[in-house]
């Protein structure tokens, strides 16, 4: 059923079997995305990156000749159409929004580190005496709340 549905390797593929498998493509690539530290993409969410890298990929091939042309340029205006889908969708559900783009993670509470957040973060102690540095404070005594945004900014919220 799987061979019906993306096509065998070795033969042409349809322009649906090439749709289905951008789609397959683009929604394992956020999964991969969203379980990579945030920090390590800056300020793009896994649905930017995924979408910037898949139809990079679907236009280079396209453009080199090494995938059927219309069936790349049908792949492509499907993930288009998927992004603009996804992000209208994350922004009125939230439970979507956070799926695909993440959450904000509280590292210190009322001067407090919580150091497992900061392990799953990615977060050192080194980033987060220069997050103190950058906002002026010397250390975590007027710190009320520092957390790490989901687009890897560090806020931090004094007394």
């Amino acid at each position: 059923m799987l061979h019906t549905l993306i096509g065998t390797q070795g033969e042409d593929i349809s322009v649906g079997q090439m749709a289905v498998r951008a789609v397959l493509i683009f929604l394992l690539g956020v999964i991969i995305v969203r379980f990579a530290a945030t920090r390590a993409f800056g300020k793009w969410s896994a649905l930017d990156i995924i979408f910037a890298v898949v139809v990079g990929s679907n236009l280079g091939r396209a453009m080199t000749g090494s995938a059927p042309f219309v069936a790349t340029l049908v792949a492509t205006v499907v993930l288009v159409v998927l992004h603009g889908v996804l992000a209208r969708a994350s922004a009125r559900w939230s439970w979507l929004s956070a799926l695909t783009k993440g959450r904000s993670v509280v590292l210190v509470e009322d001067g407090v580190v919580n150091r497992d957040r900061m392990r799953r973060a990615g977060i050192g102690e080194g980033d987060l005496r220069m997050a103190l540095r950058a906002e002026g404070h010397q250390g975590l005594d007027e710190v009320r709340t520092l957390s790490l945004e989901r687009n890897g900014d560090i806020t931090i919220i004094t007394r």
